[in-house]
């Protein structure tokens, strides 16, 4: 079983703002195997060294690194937090704070030193979170359930959500009054289902208001055509699990889910990366690090994606966006491409964390613009 914390957008935000005289950023592999973990808390504890070091040679002051190390090793010796684990980790302290994030995505291992923290690698976990909502609908029932990661599906209590078609909306009995004849036959049966799912949709509003998971339907014929058409989320998946969800079971929905989610992130990456091939001739791309933080400095960046896995170390003036690579990594520099990633996000732009493999000419970023350059 994964033990999953996906960070919202706001505590990303929160974190990206954070700044300290020493901010640690630890991404570790771990496992949801409690007697594997063992290898985990040795490679956290050489991580953890790993920034002592880098603050040592920065001459930080004694008393805060004793207070910050005792925050991180406090948390490798905790037995319970390792028990609980899922297939990454990312910490993020300071002598004064310390919080964690568990996440289903395979990270690399790294630990980052600076005035900020390195958070990158944490839109993975936003962009893939490997998270839906399954709306299995049919006439006989209608059930929500939420699943995380490699978990079973969970159904989810709705409040007002119909029992079913004949209990929520009925027949009409021949000699009721109706102000339109298209509710006998045929017809009246389609404006019936109609009914029944619009308030399925009122039902669920309140729960999904807010709220960026995709949601997946598991429906057939006429209901799912009728759901998609009247639905009021705006993160409903395309792609539909075109069985009678009333045979499928938790784990059944669960496993016909996943690959509708990696399908929908294959297919939203295809598109971003077809409108990069678009907006070049427009003048309104760029893969150059410099052009790119001045463009995030100033809000031109409208989407971009970034290589999760690299560090490019220096620095970014804050008001200029003017770019000063530094040979060494230590405790004063930061990661370029993380900063860029970060004032992005805050001035509104779509951020992708991703694979090298996946951004255009294999660089560490790829940003479309709003305007030429």
């Amino acid at each position: 079983m994964l033990y999953v914390d996906i960070p919202t957008r706001n505590e990303f935000s929160l974190l990206a703002d954070k700044r300290a005289d020493a901010c640690v950023s630890i991404y570790l592999k771990t496992t949801p195997v409690t007697q594997n973990t063992q290898a985990s808390r040795i490679q956290m504890g050489n991580l953890i060294k790993e920034a002592q070091a880098q603050l040592e040679e920065a001459a930080f002051d004694k008393r805060r690194l004793g207070a910050l190390l005792d925050g991180l090793n406090d948390l490798l010796d905790d037995d319970k937090f390792w028990r609980f684990q899922a297939n990454s980790l990312a910490v993020f302290a300071t002598p004064d704070s310390i919080r964690t994030y568990r996440l289903a995505n395979d990270l690399t291992s790294i630990v980052q030193v600076a005035d900020r923290y390195h958070l990158k690698p944490l839109f993975r976990a936003i962009t893939f979170p490997h998270s839906a909502f399954i709306l299995a609908l049919s006439e006989n029932a209608v059930r929500l359930f939420e699943m995380n990661a490699d978990l079973p599906a969970v159904e989810v209590k709705v409040p007002g959500l119909p029992k079913d078609v004949a209990s929520s909306v009925g027949r009409a009995p021949s000699n009721e009054r109706v102000f339109s004849s298209r509710v006998r036959g045929n017809e009246g049966h389609n404006v019936r289902l109609q009914q029944y799912v619009r308030q399925v949709d009122a039902a669920l509003r309140p729960i999904l208001a807010g709220r960026e998971t995709p949601l997946v339907l598991a429906a057939t014929g006429r209901l799912a055509d009728l759901f998609k058409q009247i639905c009021s989320y705006l993160n409903l998946l395309p792609e539909t699990i075109a069985e009678s969800p009333d045979h499928l079971t938790e784990a059944e929905l669960t496993t016909r889910t996943r690959p509708v989610l990696d399908n929908a992130y294959t297919q939203q990456i295809t598109d971003i990366k077809a409108l990069f091939e678009k907006r070049v001739a427009e003048r309104r791309t760029t893969t150059d690090i410099s052009d790119a933080a001045r463009a995030a400095t100033f809000g031109a960046i409208q989407t971009i994606l970034v290589n999760i896995d690299s560090v490019v170390a220096g620095f970014v003036d804050e008001e200029t966006g003017a770019v000063s690579f530094v040979d060494k990594d230590d405790a004063e520099a930061y990661g370029i491409v993380d900063e860029i990633t970060a004032r992005a996000f805050s001035n509104g732009a779509t951020v992708l964390g991703v694979r090298k493999e996946d951004i255009p000419g294999g660089q560490d970023l790829a940003a479309i613009l709003r305007y030429p350059h």
